[in-house]
């Protein structure tokens, strides 16, 4: 019997970030990801070119919300960007996800200098190609992103997040420092194409574009969210080009503000061992969202970025 295979017209645009010596940048090397012509990881119907991606994150503050189990793992070198990214090296990140948390108005309100500042740091201490978030305050991204674009200029980096509200701005940054842009929007894939065809209007290829269509954590929307990123892969498959941007989900920001993941023994002790529980959730919630279509994972405990760099080699075989 012949087997029944799908033939899909479109494909995800293959993006690169990073950028080496040769490159005019200081990297020491750049990852590629996207290129797909079929779902995820069905090498008999199509090509998987790239594997997904892990990004960790690398706080410029201490992230007081996190529980203390997730803490730990970082203890040393929380209050420091430099180290923290170069133990991000030690244990398998793609790249780095820089939060430049410290800039909120509610919090530190660090300036824009203290940003570019901690950009170069951290760029010194840590040669992988480099992801740079907001404080999640719009004004106050809209306020430091062009200096942020210019000092990580020529290191071909992922800026984010361009939403409604601000992508003009941010669209002009990522231009003028030769970066690539996520563009933000809540649950709804209608919204996601018409940021894309926004920002191409501006004149940005639609192809530097990542898409960030907002997640949840396994139990917390996790459901919607696999079917929206499902649906947004199908229409790029279908040759949609303004839904055919690769997908990058915030895994580890989910994961770690349930109560599952923060709870400890004595008030749950049913649930088992507050140790394990979290890096558990993390990691069954970025294998998910690989199913769904991911193409760069952010985490955060070690362990589960170890354990779902193993499932990604598995996936990847042929």
């Amino acid at each position: 019997m012949e087997q029944a295979l799908e033939k899909w017209q479109g494909k995800i645009y293959e993006l690169t970030i990073g950028a080496t010596k040769d490159e005019g940048g200081t990297r020491s090397k750049k990852v590629k990801f996207g290129g797909i012509n079929t779902l995820p990881f069905l090498h008999f119907e199509g090509i998987v070119p790239n594997p997904p991606l892990i990004a960790v994150e690398v706080w410029d503050t201490e992230p007081t919300e996190w529980p203390d189990v997730l803490k730990n793992e970082y203890k040393d070198v929380l209050n420091n960007p430099m180290q923290w990214a170069k133990k991000c090296e030690d244990f398998g990140a793609d790249l780095i996800c820089l939060r430049l948390a410290s800039t909120d108005p509610d919090t530190i309100n660090a300036s824009a200098a203290d940003a570019s500042k901690t950009i170069k740091d951290v760029l010194s201490a840590s040669s992988l190609p480099l992801m740079i978030i907001g404080c999640g305050n719009n004004e106050k991204n809209s306020s430091i992103i062009m200096d942020v674009a210019q000092t990580a200029k020529g290191e071909n980096c992922l800026i984010g997040m361009a939403v409604k509200e601000n992508y003009k701005t941010f669209t002009a940054a990522a231009q003028a420092g030769g970066h690539s842009l996520i563009a933000e929007t809540p649950i709804d894939i209608n919204l996601e194409k018409q940021l894309n065809i926004l920002i191409s209007d501006l004149g940005f290829g639609s192809d530097r574009i990542v898409i960030h269509p907002t997640t949840g954590g396994i139990g917390y929307g996790f459901e919607y969210c696999y079917t929206i990123i499902e649906r947004t892969r199908l229409a790029a498959l279908a040759s949609d080009k303004m839904m055919s941007q690769p997908i990058v989900t915030f895994v580890g920001q989910e994961t770690w503000k349930i109560k599952e993941c923060k709870a400890d023994e004595t008030e749950k002790p049913e649930w088992g061992s507050i140790k394990d529980r979290g890096f558990l959730w993390e990691k069954a919630t970025a294998s998910a969202y690989l199913q769904a279509g991911s193409d760069i994972l952010v985490m955060n405990h070690p362990k589960a970025v170890k354990d779902i760099k193993i499932h990604i080699q598995e996936l990847m075989k042929k």
